[in-house]
């Protein structure tokens, strides 16, 4: 068997297991806050037609309009009818779409480190659990590497098609959600630098005019700015949107300053990738990336670097890596999705660090031994991996589960489409949904068949009590003198504690009547049972 033939088995196994550690259960991990209100929002253009962007919420509308496509092929036009498994393939595909990318750069990197970084990012543990969530990232990362790709296979040809390319990305990149002005920024710089040090090495810099067409570079920037318009003003029918997504950057640079609760020191990233640990849970660690990383990057700032490696395309990886891993660890506002973007630089040096690390040692036996204590390190990854997306997937001993709702919420809403069987009004049955601050998601996606939920931020004392209420402790005393005001009684839904996310309680109650029917129906079920 020739290299190619076992160039394209070798692939087709990783990607193989990047679909294994991603595809299966998608509907096990409770939703997240995040997540319902992506579905939420997607539930308005599945059943209307109608998005608009939201400067101030929301994130970009890529995410949204793609999701379109599972639904469509699934045949869903409800939002009621919706599941997990449809809006969570879309972020699954955009993650596989990442491992295969770096195929791109066959002729950049050379063939082993393709299918190392290829590997690597189907088994890294952050990737395969953010590829199960319905956020932007995945599609931020994908949409900034194919930038890069694309870019690069230009610079090889000088062929339109590739300049038109890396414009729609640059357009979904921008499309996709605020902080591409960080990847942006980072190729911007990373390209400067990689001129300079161009010009540093060879004594003369490098002739951008025979680089790059400059009415190549136009239509790759008309072609970025009608993607991102047209996704913006929703296909031109909310042409302020356009606007909006420039207005947007004062709202989100403010909220990066202001908000305590995801302000995080400036190691936040890197302690989280090198090691970390929590109570009893095991240990996590992406280290093995990061540390190869570090090889990697040595190696593009030598003159001379490894066979087969472009030393430009290289330089530029490093400084970009860089630059991203710096600006993101520098910006106080953090959430662990986030590192998606500068541990795919670090996964792609990564590969070219094993390959240096390989051909580094001459003799069979201690290559033998490097290759398999790389082989251990990637068996831990993908361990990691798994333990991530199917044992510690709401679990705060994972370091990647990040204000996630607990079991607790399927729970509570099983019991509410329970109460609303024995409801006369069955799930028309109104319920009140009382949390300060708005603080009950994913509730909303969790009680999307009932048509009648009013969701309140506080009691509302001339407004009637609903027979099904879900309440924070917080506002139980007002509630309570409120329902103690009423002639039918209310009792406690659950006589257990109940939370909606960690040390987050809620509590829920029904009118004594109610109660009594799902008594009674229950006693009604147990009879009807034969016996044993």
């Amino acid at each position: 068997m020739n290299w190619p033939k076992k160039c394209s088995v070798l692939i087709l196994a990783v990607t193989i297991l990047a679909l294994t550690l991603r595809l299966p259960r998608l509907d096990r991990r409770p939703m997240h806050g995040d997540e319902a209100v992506h579905a939420v929002k997607f539930g308005s253009l599945l059943e209307k037609g109608h998005y608009r962007y939201n400067p101030d919420e929301y994130h970009g509308p890529t995410l949204n309009y793609f999701t379109l496509i599972p639904a469509w092929l699934s045949g869903t036009d409800k939002f009621k009818d919706l599941t997990e498994f449809t809006l969570r393939i879309v972020p699954v595909f955009f993650g596989v779409c990442l491992v295969l990318m770096p195929l791109l750069l066959l002729d950049g990197l050379g063939r082993p480190a393709v299918i190392i970084a290829a590997a690597l990012t189907a088994i890294s543990p952050a990737f395969v659990f953010y590829s199960r969530y319905y956020i932007q990232e995945m599609l931020l990362v994908c949409f900034t590497f194919g930038a890069i790709a694309f870019g690069y296979r230009y610079t090889r040809s000088k062929n339109i098609i590739w300049a038109l390319l890396t414009g729609v990305c640059l357009g979904l990149m921008h499309a996709t959600k605020e902080t591409f002005i960080i990847a942006f920024a980072s190729i911007l710089l990373a390209l400067l630098l990689t001129w300079m040090m161009g010009r540093s090495r060879s004594g003369s810099p490098l002739n951008i005019g025979k680089i790059v067409k400059p009415s190549h570079v136009v239509i790759a920037v008309v072609a970025a700015v009608i993607i991102s318009a047209s996704f913006y003003s929703s296909f031109l029918t909310n042409p302020a949107g356009i606007l909006d997504s420039v207005r947007t950057y004062s709202t989100y640079l403010n909220r990066a300053s202001q908000n305590n609760l995801h302000l995080h020191p400036l190691y936040y990233y890197l302690k989280m990738l090198v090691y970390s640990k929590y109570a009893d849970g095991p240990v996590w660690s992406e280290a093995v990336i990061v540390l190869l990383a570090v090889v990697g990057f040595i190696v593009a700032m030598k003159r001379k670097t490894i066979s087969a490696v472009n030393s430009h395309l290289l330089t530029f990886i490093a400084f970009y890596t860089l630059i991203m891993t710096v600006l993101y660890s520098v910006i106080p506002y953090k959430t662990p999705w986030c590192l998606l973007g500068l541990l795919h630089g670090m996964i792609l040096l990564a590969a070219v660090g094993v390959v240096a690390l390989v051909k580094l040692v001459p003799n069979v036996l201690p290559r033998l031994i490097v290759i398999l204590l790389l082989l251990g390190g990637g068996c831990h990854l993908a361990w990691q991996a798994y333990l991530a997306g199917y044992k510690f997937y709401a679990d705060t001993r994972n370091p990647y589960v990040y204000a996630h709702p607990v079991a607790d919420v399927v729970t509570i809403a099983q019991r509410v489409e329970e109460m609303a069987h024995v409801h006369p009004s069955g799930l028309n049955m109104h319920i009140q949904v009382i949390c300060p601050e708005d603080d009950y998601w994913p509730l909303p996606w969790y009680l999307r068949s009932f048509p009648n939920v009013g969701w309140w931020n506080k009691v509302g004392e001339n407004t009637p009590a609903a027979p099904l209420i879900i309440a924070s402790p917080s506002v139980e005393t007002v509630l309570k003198n409120k329902l103690d005001k009423l002639k039918s009684p209310y009792v406690p839904l659950f006589n257990l504690y109940k939370e909606l996310r960690p040390q987050v309680e809620l509590r829920a109650y029904v009118t004594k009547d109610l109660w009594d029917s799902y008594q009674q129906h229950q006693v009604e079920l147990i009879l009807s049972q034969p016996n044993r």
